[in-house]
């Protein structure tokens, strides 16, 4: 490795000097750029390392954290380096593939930086937590605590697929945004300019069939798209890359962000339990922090419109200061009195000795109808009383008319992708979707913990997806998602092995729905409703079999389901309510 400097230059308005394009090359020679904002005074500071595909130009500050120049106004050198491949850093650019190594490298050469003590954080969200992470796995000396936020535990399951589903919006929106820079780059400005049109038109190209002939991505721009096509199952290509398979090799305090409408809460959660049970040492088990609020992937503006008082958009960076001062500047700040911090949609903050918290008991409600669920106008119900004999419910599932997708937990624009939560009058007012509703509640719950729903059902089809949605339904009946989820039949019982069903006979299937932080008001109603699709947060199941990417249109089969809820198939919502609301409620 090795280290080039160049002329720093003022930021007007703050105390801080900015260095362009500081070159730091990698062990096979590859050379990556960064930006270093300093503090424009005399000493030595701890470095802020962030490495991300998105131009260090724009400093973290286009739609999350605060400016570089924010951070290092608070005694700190910031780093903004572009991964390989991007924007000014040299080399080829393939997700995930050269993070770890590179990453390696990159805190290692920080800590030597004119004005570094010696001390690296890392920090950003989503993509940028990604290079956090897959740098801790091969402990770098110099690393001393990260804040990956808004991101996963691998990039198969949770990112690029969920329950064998391939996550259709994010993965064509992402694809189709990293390829632009990518065109621009090799100088090929006419597809550079298409990429562009097509990306702001995406919702019309989700559609597309067969997706393995994707017509936005469809030039060199993007080969790793199609590779994910490639690899609809957990196989080496995306075991390499598995954060969860490598807990025990992380040896760095962590403050795990998220929010309850990102596209990776599940992932956030499931890297701050992992690494708390089976980190390296018994200090960095004790030093994981989890923070969630209501906040989508991006903008952290939050969500929900109850009145109660709601996180500021700057409570992110407040949270990764204090966390910081207390690793690299040995402040006491308080960051690890409570291990979880959750801000729920429309609640207020509360801490948690760990996730779930104790004081929460898992509550399961039962699906019940006389037959007639489908559609919000029918007879779906939930309650917590174990069904006894009920006639079962039928549904089509006809990959030609998908169930839409209102809000949800895509990324990364409403407009484009479906984010946040949403009115689901559209969806649940088609009888090709089973809607079970409570009673009111009698006061305001605050529910937190993981969801899943356990059904009984047949399918006509050797291969077809279960789509659920958790929503409360507010005093005037209207609908709003909370959690959703999916699970592809032939991979109820592997990710790696998927085996499908035969037609016509009962399977049990779990559909994880995810974590939930929710407050429900006095009077709202929970609600559980089920179909085929949810497009285009996930893809469209053809449901004939044959690989899902090469069909087309002609191909696609409907299906006859039938969902079972009697005393021997028990079809019900598992979910974690606190046992005592009244300590938590105004």
């Amino acid at each position: 490795m090795s280290f080039k400097s160049s002329t720093s230059q003022k930021i007007p308005g703050f105390d801080v000097v900015v260095e362009r394009d500081a070159i730091c090359e990698m062990r096979d020679g590859v050379i990556l750029r960064s930006d270093i904002y300093r503090p424009d005074a005399p000493g030595t500071y701890p470095v802020l390392l962030a490495r991300g595909p998105y131009d260090k130009c724009v400093a973290l500050s286009s739609f999350g954290n605060s400016h570089a120049a924010w951070f290092a106004e608070h005694g700190y050198i910031v780093i903004i380096q572009d991964t390989r491949g991007r924007y000014s850093s040299d080399g080829v650019f393939y997700p995930f593939a050269n993070e770890a190594h590179d990453g390696f490298d990159s805190v290692e050469w920080a800590a030597k930086v004119s004005g570094s003590d010696g001390q690296v954080g890392m920090f950003g969200f989503s993509y940028l937590g990604a290079t956090q992470l897959l740098a801790a796995v091969l402990k770098p000396p110099s690393l001393k605590a990260i804040v990956p936020a808004f991101t996963a535990s691998q990039y198969f399951d949770g990112w690029t697929y969920n329950g064998g589903a391939f996550a259709l919006a994010f993965n064509c929106y992402w694809a189709n945004l990293l390829s632009i820079e990518t065109a621009g780059r090799a100088g090929d400005i006419e597809s550079m300019e298409a990429l562009v049109t097509s990306l702001g038109s995406a919702n019309n190209w989700f559609w597309s069939v067969p997706l393995k002939d994707y017509p936005p991505l469809k030039n060199k721009y993007a080969p790793y798209f199609f590779d994910w096509l490639e690899h609809p199952t957990y196989d080496e290509y995306w075991r390499r890359w598995s954060i969860d398979e490598n807990y025990s090799q992380i040896d760095v305090p962590a403050l795990h962000i998220g929010g309850w409408y990102d596209i990776f809460l599940s992932g956030t959660v499931k890297n701050f339990c992992g690494i708390s049970r089976d980190g390296s040492s018994e200090k960095t088990r004790n030093s994981q922090k989890l923070l969630i609020g209501p906040w989508t992937h991006m903008p952290w503006s939050p969500v929900g419109n109850t009145g109660k008082t709601e996180p500021s958009t700057s409570v992110i960076d407040d949270w990764t200061l204090r966390w910081f001062d207390e690793f690299l500047k040995n402040k006491h700040t308080g960051v690890l009195e409570n291990p979880v911090t959750l801000y729920p949609v429309n609640g207020e903050r509360r801490d948690y000795s760990s996730w779930p918290n104790g004081d929460v008991s898992v509550r399961e409600w039962f699906l019940h109808s006389d037959g007639r669920a489908n559609s919000k106008f029918g007879d779906g119900r939930l309650d917590q009383k174990q069904p006894r004999n009920e006639h079962a419910d039928l549904f089509i599932s006809d990959p030609a008319i998908p169930i839409q997708s209102n809000g949800g937990h895509s990324c990364c624009f409403d407009a484009i992708t479906p984010m946040g939560p949403a009115d689901q009058n559209t969806s649940e007012s088609s009888r090709m979707v089973l809607v079970y509703t409570s009673e009111p509640f009698a006061k305001e719950t605050l529910i937190v913990g993981d969801a899943s729903l356990l059904i009984f059902a047949s399918s006509s089809a050797i291969d077809t997806d279960f789509a659920a949605r958790l929503c409360e339904v507010s005093i005037d009946g209207v609908s709003t998602n909370i959690q959703e989820g999916i699970i592809r039949s032939k991979y109820q019982n592997s990710l790696e092995h998927p085996n499908f069903n035969e037609p016509n006979v009962i399977h049990e299937y779990t559909i994880q729905l995810g974590p939930v932080g929710y407050l429900m008001a006095k009077g709202s109603k929970l609600r559980v409703a089920i179909a085929g699709s949810d497009f285009p947060q996930w893809d469209r199941n053809t449901q004939s079999g044959k690989h899902n990417f090469d069909e087309r249109l002609s191909q696609f089969q409907p299906a006859t389901q039938v969902l079972f809820h009697d005393e021997t198939r028990q079809s019900r919502l598992r979910i974690s309510v606190l046992s005592s609301p009244s300590r938590f409620t105004k």
